[in-house]
């Protein structure tokens, strides 16, 4: 792989601006359910986190590990923000946003772990919608 540090990662970077896009949606004072924004905002950062604690691992199934987990933190943030959704919390186009974004990053991180698994095996995507499916993951 020719990136040198996690922090070049377009992965990374794309669940990084996730979590602060996330973070300045709750600049808004009128959100009081602290619960619900700290564990929204603590899976969201997880995400990002386990990518770049797995790529400075670096070694095959512990990096493919930490993948696997940012993957299921997105499960759970989406999870959150189609509750979010329910309650009126989001504005306009700002849910599909998040969401577009959510299933890229999915897709991504799915691409990633196809490519450093030994066998090519079949690996579901969470995505229902194909045009998020890369053929290799933007690096």
């Amino acid at each position: 792989m020719n990136v040198e540090t996690f922090e070049k990662l377009f992965i990374w970077k794309e669940s990084k601006n996730l979590f602060v896009d996330l973070c300045n949606k709750f600049t808004d004072a009128e959100f009081k359910d602290y619960f619900y924004k700290n564990q929204l905002l603590k899976a969201t950062l997880s995400v990002s986190n386990n990518i770049a604690d797995g790529y400075e691992k670096w070694y095959g199934k512990e990096l493919v590990k930490y993948l696997w987990i940012a993957k299921w933190s997105l499960g759970e943030v989406k999870s959150m923000l189609i509750v979010w959704n329910d309650l009126w919390y989001f504005v306009e186009d700002e849910y599909s946003k998040l969401m577009e974004s959510l299933n890229k990053i999915v897709a991504w991180i799915i691409s990633f772990i196809k490519s450093r698994t030994e066998k090519k095996e079949e690996i579901k995507s969470e995505s229902t919608d194909s045009k998020y499916k890369l053929k290799s993951p933007p690096l």
